[in-house]
Parts: structure tokens; C-alpha cells; sequence
């Protein structure tokens, strides 16, 4: 049978056409081996690792990113830079729209995959269409015995233009329109003890006025997230009556793991995560709960700086 001339030149179109698609298999959220099984499939995937030692080993093909190089650089780490620093950044990575992005943590413990899904919301932010976390990160990699390599990688630069998207993003003027018409379902990522105003690090105790509680540690099994049937059953604990849900810790690195779980792995809808959490909310007199423990936060962060001045144990 004769093949028309025709058919082969649409052949040729799509098949570089389909190439640059989502790979088979592609989820926000990756086992290893599904990973393994795509790196060997698809030479157009780039990998990142952004925590942990890049010399002690890495992902074949993987290059390094700083989870710094993605965060604020003034006191409020969670604040974000510039559209010309994160456009430099995608460049230098060999990325655009189109390149699929597996984003690599260490993998060390539950709060270390909040460098990952913080990475993953600015890649998805900026208008990258693919992008992947590994369950576990580099230690689940290795733990699956999967190949290591220890040398550095290079790549191509890209010319990439990004535009930033705020379908994901909310802002601290947007939390007060929030916050004094009593909508939004405002969810504070961090441990009990922050959200009762027992503890802080940036910003003022307590935590922002309505919110309720779900920690990040809530959707782990050991240092991996959980199955998909136990996290929409960690899901239960909150009543999401609104139509939008707003995910915030001190400066946004463990709110975004909730914001990943909550808006890529389960699907909520309107899911949005606010960078700049308590650390901005609370520089000026906006409206918070829980600040009861005020003087015993206060009281423990002057001990901490007497012995860290004197060498004491006060």
C-alpha cells in the first residue's frame, strides 16, 4: 500500500509535536521508580535538586538549584523576587514552558519536602505546565536502589520568558478582604504549638484571625507522603465550606507541602497558597488569635539570645 505524501508530512509534524507533551505516566506527585521509568523513556525531562548535597550524590542527568536561589532575600524568606531573578533562574536551568521538571529534595524529614513543593508552586507560578515532586525525595531514590551519580551536569540555556500567574498566589491585602468579610478557609500549616501562640520564630505568636489548623506533618507516613486514601481521610479534619482555601505557616515553606497536597494531589479546587505568611501578616496590627502565650514567647526568645551571648544555660 501506498503511502500519500501527505500523511508522512503530518506524521513528521506531530511526531516532534508529541515529544514535548506531558510524559506517559506524569503526575504531580512521583514514586521513584515511576520516575526511573520516565528519565529512561524521556531525554527532555530536567531534574533539580534543590535540598541536601549535591556532591554526596544526585538523580543521573540532575543539576543543582538552591532552594535560597528561590526564596526571598530580606528577613522574610517567603517573599518572593523578582520576575527578572526567577526568569535569569529558569534560563540558566535549561527550562521553559514546556520542559518537564522533576523537583528533587533530600528527603531527610517531613519539613524538607516543603523546599520541593515550595519550588514546584513557583515553577507551576511562573507557567512551567509540568511539574513533578519524588515521594520521598533523593533518600526514597536511593532507598529504592535506584542509580546515583556524583558528577556535575550541565545543560543548554533557554530563552525563556516567563509570565507570572496569581491563579495559585494570595496576598496579604487579599487575606484582609478575607479575613473582614469572615470568608476564605484560612488553614495555618505549622505545628500546634505556633498556631496556639505557644511558639514563634518571624513574626508575632498566634496565628491569623479565623484560621484553623492542619499540620504538615499530618500527611506523612514516615518521610513520604501518605496513600491517596489516607490523605483525603487527613482531608476530613477540615471543613472547607468556602470557595477558596488559603494555605500560610511563617514564611511559606511548610504551608506550601499543605497547598500541594490540598490543590495538585487532591484536587481542591481554588487552592491557594500565601507566601509571605504570619512573617508580613503580623508587621502590621492586622487582626490574629492565640496571642495568650505573647509573654512567654517572648520571655523563651530572650533566654535563647542570653545563652547563645554568654555560653550559659540560663
Amino acid at each position: 500500500m501506498r503511502i500519500k505524501a501527505p500523511f508522512l508530512a503530518l506524521c513528521a509534524v506531530l511526531v516532534p509535536t508529541l515529544a514535548l507533551g506531558t510524559p506517559i505516566g506524569w503526575q504531580p506527585l512521583l514514586e521513584p521508580q515511576a520516575v526511573a521509568s520516565i528519565l529512561s523513556t524521556d531525554p527532555a525531562v530536567r531534574v533539580i535538586r534543590v535540598s541536601g548535597s549535591y556532591g554526596r550524590g544526585h538523580l543521573p542527568d540532575s543539576i543543582e538549584s538552591p532552594y535560597e536561589e528561590w526564596r526571598g532575600t530580606g528577613r522574610n524568606p517567603g517573599e518572593l523576587r523578582s520576575l527578572e531573578e526567577y526568569t535569569s533562574l529558569l534560563q540558566k536551568l535549561g527550562i521553559d514552558a514546556t520542559t518537564p521538571v522533576v523537583v528533587v529534595h533530600e528527603g531527610a524529614n517531613p519539613a524538607d519536602m516543603g523546599a520541593a513543593t515550595r519550588v514546584y508552586w513557583t515553577l507551576k507560578t511562573l507557567g512551567v505546565q509540568d511539574v513533578a515532586v519524588i515521594n520521598g525525595g533523593f533518600e526514597a531514590w536511593e532507598a529504592a536502589g535506584l542509580p546515583v551519580n556524583n558528577d556535575p551536569v550541565s545543560v543548554t540555556p533557554s530563552s525563556y520568558q516567563p509570565d507570572w500567574h496569581d491563579d495559585w498566589r494570595v496576598t496579604t491585602e487579599q487575606v484582609e478582604s478575607l479575613v473582614a468579610s469572615g470568608s476564605g478557609n484560612l488553614i495555618d500549616a505549622r505545628p500546634l504549638s505556633f498556631y496556639r501562640g505557644l511558639r514563634a520564630t518571624l513574626g508575632e505568636p498566634g496565628t491569623i484571625h479565623g484560621a484553623a489548623n492542619l499540620e504538615y506533618e499530618s500527611w506523612f507516613q514516615g518521610d513520604s507522603l501518605k496513600g491517596r486514601g489516607e490523605l483525603d481521610g487527613t482531608l476530613q479534619q477540615l471543613s472547607l465550606s468556602e470557595p477558596m482555601t488559603v494555605s500560610f505557616c511563617n514564611t511559606g515553606h511548610w504551608a506550601s507541602i499543605n497547598w500541594f497536597v490540598m490543590s495538585e494531589v487532591l484536587g481542591i479546587d481554588n487552592t491557594r497558597l500565601y507566601a509571605e505568611s504570619v512573617a508580613a501578616w503580623s508587621e502590621a496590627d492586622r487582626p490574629m488569635d492565640n496571642q495568650v502565650g505573647r509573654l512567654r514567647v517572648y520571655t523563651d526568645l530572650t533566654l535563647r539570645w542570653l545563652r547563645d551571648l554568654t555560653g550559659l544555660q540560663l
